[in-house]
């Protein structure tokens, strides 16, 4: 039986790292839709999916009930400073996350003292999703990026997976440091509730 496993993240989170891991085990789609979809859904032009649909966002077509099993869905987050600064500078990735308006910038974000970029409105629509109902046909397993790689076997033994050997690659953006006090009072609130959270959280 073929595995499928779905990486989501708002960027900037490891996602590529956990992706690139799971590959030997399955069919890995690295996902930036802001909304996980009720029902499973395929992704891009998956399933019939339109040319029009991004290649990393649910695309409206439910996965057949008989297949939903075959499917993980894990959702990544990291404290948004990091995630920023990794990847929001990049006006593509912008639109990649589905932001209405790809031309906000760092300082729109420190001046204005807003979360433009919407990454709290990104992170509950993933962690308040709740567990399967009768609406609901699948779960998310939502994974602190900060206890990630010293706590990978946990991960593995939850995907009844063999050990992933996921190495951290960090990269310095010295040249940033200087919207690290603006952001942060932006995100103060959301890194403290992230920071509360379990090590992996099932949705």
């Amino acid at each position: 039986m073929t595995r499928y496993f779905y990486v989501c993240s708002y960027g900037g989170c490891g996602s590529t790292v956990l992706c690139n891991a799971l590959k030997p085990y399955g069919q890995v789609e690295h996902i930036h839709s802001r909304n996980p979809p009720e029902q499973l859904e395929y992704i891009g032009q998956n399933g019939g999916g339109s040319p029009d649909i991004y290649h990393e966002w649910f695309n409206g077509i439910p996965i057949p009930e008989p297949q939903v099993h075959q499917y993980t869905v894990l959702y990544i987050y990291r404290n948004p400073i990091d995630a920023i600064m990794s990847r929001f500078r990049h006006l593509e990735h912008l639109e990649h996350i589905q932001l209405p308006d790809k031309f906000i910038s760092l300082d729109d974000v420190r001046n204005n003292t807003v979360d433009s970029y919407k990454i709290h409105e990104f992170h509950n629509n993933y962690m308040q999703y709740r567990s399967p109902t009768r609406a609901r046909n699948n779960r998310i397993l939502c994974i602190r990026y900060e206890e990630l790689f010293e706590r990978q076997n946990e991960l593995s033994q939850l995907l009844h997976l063999p050990n992933l050997h996921l190495v951290k690659r960090e990269s310095e953006h010295l040249d940033l440091c200087h919207y690290i006090d603006g952001l942060t009072a932006v995100y103060d609130n959301l890194i403290h509730e992230m920071n509360s959270n379990d090590f992996i959280t099932i949705r």
